[in-house]
């Protein structure tokens, strides 16, 4: 198991403390936006909501992550309270506790937000859409963090990508989907565009927080879950309820997790203080990317060596069918508003340059590894 202790006292952190020392926002992540610059760094607690269980790894271990590299950069002058989903607020309530400034910072996924607006999603997973290196492309060289704090300022937030599980699995199934038919009144839990698509293949597809999921489905209220991947589907113990574990995940090819911070918050910082936010979670980020990459193949094997989990390909004939829902789904998603058709526009244009780069590098590459070496 990774060690974030020794990761955070040590090595990496030898180089990023000395922001707590320097006063210029362009040495520090760029320049600073909003009415406060300069200044140093003061000192102040900052509170912290969740859409996680307490304890959990991956999905927790990036709020903990990023709380704590806030507080190793500053010196320990901004400290962190965190608190995980139901100690404070709900998982779902974390977005109005930060709009509404009862809680100075969340950390969760912005798909969760629908309801707020139906372009947030494109801020943690489109299905068929970006893996998490073409999201950090997105975010940070092509546009895609200016709509995002454009779409958040709305609701008084100011947004940061904050960690990111890579590619998900398609979910936990109690019984094996072979034709269409079979998703036809199955009761799955999928957020998100991913929940929509279902939808309109014929399941019942809800949202439930992560601390309710096991629950549900021991007890029949739902028939499938999708949850993250090996490692974090293993702590929870899906196996235990449903045995059949579909591949590949078409809803979540990179599940990007956010800090949405209150606006008012955020610029009252002095400009030092927002270099320490926006590269603490930018350390996060990359952090969990590493962690996620790592563990699930550890906990895959757990799951097929000592659980006998089966897992099954996702039939072609379902996957096609799923990607003609979603280009109906984003279609109608990018008419729903200006700002939403602007943020469809650039995800899709970021994502086609990516295409083209990746057919003759990363897939290029991989396709020649499988033939050549195997596993």
């Amino acid at each position: 198991m990774f060690s974030r202790r020794k990761f955070l006292t040590t090595g990496a952190l030898g180089s990023t403390a000395m922001l707590a020392g320097c006063d210029c926002a362009d040495r520090c992540g760029g320049p600073a936006t909003g009415t406060a610059s300069g200044g140093g760094v003061r000192s102040r607690e900052l509170k912290m909501v969740t859409t996680w269980p307490k304890d959990f790894p991956g999905l927790g271990d990036a709020a903990e992550t990023t709380a704590q590299m806030i507080e190793q950069m500053s010196g320990g002058a901004l400290t962190v309270k965190l608190y995980a989903a139901g100690e404070l607020v709900g998982a779902f309530d974390s977005f109005d506790a930060v709009s509404g400034g009862s809680a100075d910072m969340y950390h969760g996924a912005d798909y969760y937000w629908t309801g707020k607006s139906r372009a947030y999603p494109y801020f943690t997973a489109v299905p068929f859409g970006m893996t998490a290196v073409e999201q950090i492309a997105w975010f940070e060289a092509a546009g895609g963090q200016e709509l995002w704090d454009e779409l958040a300022a709305g609701f008084n937030i100011k947004p940061f990508a904050a960690g990111n599980t890579g590619h998900q699995m398609g979910g936990w199934f109690k019984r094996e989907i072979n034709t269409l038919d079979d998703l036809r009144g199955l009761k799955i839990r999928m957020p998100g565009i991913g929940g929509e698509v279902m939808r309109r293949a014929g399941a019942a597809a809800v949202t439930i927080p992560g601390g309710e999921l096991y629950q549900s489905l021991q007890s029949g209220a739902i028939d499938a879950t999708e949850w993250v991947g090996p490692w974090n589907d293993l702590a929870f113990g899906f196996y235990r309820e449903a045995p059949y574990y579909y591949w590949p995940g078409f809803h979540e090819p990179g599940a990007q997790l956010s800090l949405g911070m209150n606006l008012d918050v955020w610029n009252d910082m002095t400009a030092q203080e927002k270099a320490i936010i926006r590269n603490a979670c930018r350390a996060a980020n990359h952090l969990s990317i590493g962690q996620f990459q790592a563990q699930n193949g550890k906990a895959l094997d757990i799951l097929v060596k000592e659980h006998n989990v089966q897992l099954r390909r996702m039939p072609p004939d379902i996957l096609a069918a799923l990607a003609a829902a979603t280009r109906e789904v984003l279609e109608e998603i990018a008419a729903s508003s200006d700002i939403a058709g602007r943020i469809h526009a650039s995800f899709a244009e970021s994502l086609r340059q990516s295409l083209k780069w990746n057919a003759i590098s990363d897939e290029a590459y991989m396709a020649a590894r499988r033939e050549l070496i195997g596993e």
